[in-house]
């Protein structure tokens, strides 16, 4: 679960998304759609908010992004290959290449342990309810990742570079990065990993993502709520 903390949002164990800077505002919406007809104003009527309502509901994409978020973010490294999938927006990440690996490891909640059934697209998730068996799961992980780290600073401690020694740190460890995306983006990326589909993880990033856009956006969010969760 998110807890927040002013601008913050702390997820998982040590992972947080933190909202750097955002230019996004629901006029933004309004006045790039209206330049069409030479036409801008400096404050929303009802009128306005009818529009936005009908560029989402009829899929008018545009005018959503003619705004930004920017935010850091701190997330287990197989989060982060996930998010960087999506290919919108602009990433950087912090480098294992020319500063040391974060010391941070994901252990999930015994909770949030799960076995996996199924085929590839048509998986099903069950928690693992078993007491012992979760200790097991949390010493081993725990076990591997301490295994993994002095080994990487044994590596180093030896000369090896980090851009080589990094290679023995597992996908479990946290990265940071930077991420700057519009409104239409954020919209998509939310609409596909706020979905029962998407990994447990990453859900609880998007999630807290989604509380910055509501926050900043409240009547495009609403309307995007109501269109479904779908971008426009």
């Amino acid at each position: 679960m998110t807890e927040w903390m002013g601008s913050t949002h702390t997820v998982l164990d040590y992972g947080f998304v933190r909202l750097v800077d955002s230019m996004a505002k629901d006029i933004s919406v309004v006045n790039s759609a209206r330049v069409s007809f030479g036409k801008s104003t400096e404050s929303m009527t009802p009128a306005d908010v009818q529009l936005i309502r009908f560029l989402m509901e009829h899929r008018h994409g545009t005018p959503f992004e003619h705004n930004s978020f920017m935010f850091h973010v701190k997330c287990p490294i197989f989060v982060a290959r996930e998010w960087f999938r999506h290919r919108m927006g602009s990433f950087n990440e912090y480098s294992g290449r020319y500063s040391e690996m974060i010391e941070e490891f994901y252990v999930p909640d015994w909770e949030d342990m799960r076995t996996q059934t199924g085929k590839p697209g048509s998986y099903t998730f069950e928690p693992i309810d078993d007491e012992a068996v979760c200790a097991h799961i949390d010493s081993v992980m725990t076990n591997a990742y301490e295994s993994a780290w002095n080994t990487y600073q044994d590596l180093l401690s030896q000369g090896l570079a980090k851009e080589l020694a990094r290679s023995v740190i597992p996908v479990g460890a946290y990265t940071e990065f930077y991420w700057t995306v519009n409104a239409r983006s954020l919209m998509n990326f939310l609409s596909l990993r706020l979905g029962q589909d998407a990994q447990h993880e990453i859900r609880q990033f998007a999630a807290a993502c989604e509380t910055f856009f509501e926050d900043k956006m409240p009547i495009t969010h609403g309307f995007w709520k109501d269109n479904g969760r779908v971008a426009p």
